[in-house]
């Protein structure tokens, strides 16, 4: 079934699904060029493996966009997730861990955001988890210029979040991670579900400023920042008693 994805999200080219009102990007592929405007649906994706396997020949010199064929991601136990926000909202992601366990991808999971191709950008791999620590909490950034993704970069706060938590670690002064032994899927009762938090700063296709990521920074400073977080607990809680 992985593989099966992953080829179709490497040739499809446009996806016959509803159009959201005021949305006029009609490319749905992760792996195809496209500019955007403000308020428009952009599809980008997020690719879990082990680190070298991002890298041309796994030699850690050359990063290859997952869209790349040479990479043969397929082939090397990846997963995929695929997302289509709107542009310039912030948004709050989440993938859910109770049946995907990051840290048995060959000993240690790490995940690269992607979107794409022949003016393809890629983020730097982001550890995910391995078998004694897990990391939950991500702040991805889509940087557009004149509406065509340039970058994307995970935004990383320096442990803030760790303060005064017992349950948390700091990772290389970047990460709060817990123990992977305290998550669900290894016989634990914390919810790990990956919660990513999501923004956007540049220009539009019309040169309209994208806002999203100066409020995510605003809110930063306020109470507002910590309700917002604990959204993913909330919604990993409610879709648990669904499913």
């Amino acid at each position: 079934m992985v593989v099966y994805l992953l080829m179709m999200l490497l040739t499809a080219a446009t996806t016959s699904i509803l159009v959201e009102s005021g949305d006029t990007n009609n490319v749905y592929s992760p792996c195809a060029d496209t500019t955007v405007q403000l308020s428009d649906g952009f599809t980008f994706a997020i690719a879990f493996a082990q680190r070298q396997s991002f890298f041309l020949n796994g030699n850690n010199s050359l990063q290859l966009s997952p869209c790349d064929s040479r990479l043969s991601l397929a082939s090397s136990n990846s997963q995929i997730s695929l997302f289509r926000p709107k542009v310039d909202e912030i948004s709050l992601l989440t993938i859910n861990t109770s049946s995907f366990s990051p840290d048995q991808l060959y000993g240690a999971g790490y995940m690269v955001a992607f979107a794409g191709r022949k003016y393809a950008a890629i983020s730097l791999p982001a550890f995910v988890a391995n078998s004694t620590y897990t990391v939950t909490s991500f702040t991805l950034v889509l940087e557009f210029n004149k509406g065509r993704l340039q970058n994307l970069y995970w935004k990383r706060d320096g442990c803030a979040k760790c303060a005064g938590d017992s349950t948390l670690v700091c990772l290389n002064n970047q990460d709060c991670a817990m123990k992977t032994s305290n998550c669900k899927n290894h016989g634990g009762n914390v919810d790990c579900s990956l919660g990513i938090q999501l923004a956007f700063s540049g220009t539009d296709k019309h040169l309209s400023v994208m806002n999203s990521w100066y409020e995510v920074e605003n809110l930063r400073q306020y109470s507002l920042y910590g309700l917002y977080s604990n959204l993913r607990d909330s919604l990993t809680s409610q879709y648990s008693k669904i499913f």
